[in-house]
């Protein structure tokens, strides 16, 4: 249900404000697009501001609201052959539609706990190649999406939050409580660009040592992308696709994470020629286990990436907002971006976060120490 007190009318009253944000500058809707908006129930206010607007624009679109208690249901009765199908609504979805716009927010974010892992990785797996196919068009600019959140008790509660405390976050992270949103994100888009052209880009080895960590990820040839509130909103991070056999060494991961309904605590994972040959979890490990044996992708790293939006400097266990925090580092274990030139092909994608906001915390490129404390040197001058 949409409950009738939450989000504040404060919140609902910058409603217009973030749809526009969402179709006029994170996917830029033109005439004509035929465009997919997708979400729960309890995200049906923005859902609806989001259709206005995408009418405005003299687009197409589609709405899709989805039910978490029908995927509950789906993962206990469906059979080995129903996990695999792909019906031809979510084909569909997935190839006629030439933009997504997902607004992200749950009435229960464990929906999935308890359910048996094998039984989310089959359908994941299910999914792979036409997620993939979908990426791949997207890197060659036939497709755009952005996934966006929209404040709910439940996202509030997982977050640690107050009701309250928790929508004016979403409203500072993605900036809607600025007078001129899209000039905030041009500005965050200028200095990524910056760091990318002159620490980043060309750079053929990147070192991580912090606390149970000495990593070193080869990005030689690989292209670094700016996440500028486009694809995600909010945005605020640089990433690029590792070069598959060039990982070595270890992280371990002091942020927990979900993983469809289930958190995973404590990760460690140790490379050697780009796989994961040792790994281990405080908590969730079994998940782990059979997240990393999908497929041959997934034991590979498939992203490496700076989190820079300092306006997100707390831990939300929503990765939307997680990879984004400003002094992190992410690293996704399977599926790379093709725009970065990875050929890493996996069912899943999943992100784990290092926080660096620490002093004996740093990263070098190509030997020279560039980031120490959680920040690049520069960064307030870029």
């Amino acid at each position: 249900m949409v409950f009738p007190g939450y989000p504040s009318p404060w919140f609902n009253s910058l409603l217009p404000k973030y749809a526009e944000l969402i179709t006029g500058y994170s996917v830029n809707l033109l005439k004509g697009d035929e465009v997919l908006i997708s979400g729960t129930v309890e995200v049906l206010p923005l859902l609806r501001e989001v259709y206005r607007w995408a009418l405005k624009a003299k687009a197409y679109p589609t709405i899709y609201v989805r039910d978490p208690i029908i995927s509950e249901i789906f993962y206990l009765e469906a059979g080995e052959d129903q996990l695999e199908h792909i019906t031809p609504v979510l084909r569909t979805m997935y190839e006629e539609y030439n933009v997504h716009i997902t607004i992200l927010g749950e009435a229960h974010t464990r929906i999935l706990s308890g359910i048996p892992p094998e039984k989310i990785a089959l359908a994941r797996k299910a999914m792979g190649p036409l997620v993939s196919r979908y990426l791949e068009e997207a890197a060659r600019g036939e497709k755009r999406w952005t996934i966006a959140p929209y404040p709910t008790l439940a996202n509030a509660q997982e977050a640690g939050m107050r009701p309250l405390e928790y929508e004016r976050f979403v409203a500072r992270a993605t900036k809607i409580t600025y007078d001129d949103p899209v000039g905030e994100w041009m500005r965050q888009s200028e200095k990524q660009d910056k760091l990318i052209r002159d620490v980043l880009s060309g750079s053929d080895e990147i070192r991580v040592v912090a606390p149970g960590t000495d990593l070193t990820v080869k990005v030689g040839g690989r292209t670094w992308i700016s996440d500028d509130g486009h694809e995600n909103m909010p945005g605020g991070e640089v990433f690029t696709g590792p070069v598959e056999d060039g990982v070595e060494g270890c992280v371990t991961f002091n942020m927990p994470q979900i993983y469809s309904g289930v958190e995973i605590d404590g990760v460690r994972l140790c490379f050697r020629e780009g796989k994961v040959v040792e790994h281990s979890a405080v908590k969730g490990g079994e998940l782990l286990s059979r997240l990393i044996s999908i497929d041959e992708g997934a034991s590979r790293l498939g992203e490496f990436a700076f989190g820079l939006n300092y306006d997100i400097d707390r831990q939300t266990k929503d990765i939307l907002f997680d990879e984004k925090i400003g002094g992190t580092i992410h690293m996704a274990l399977g599926n790379g971006y093709p725009e970065t030139g990875s050929r890493n092909r996996s069912a899943i994608h999943w992100d784990l976060i290092l926080d660096m906001r620490m002093p004996d915390a740093k990263v070098y490129v190509d030997g020279d120490l560039v980031y120490e404390n959680g920040r690049f040197r520069g960064w307030d001058d870029l």
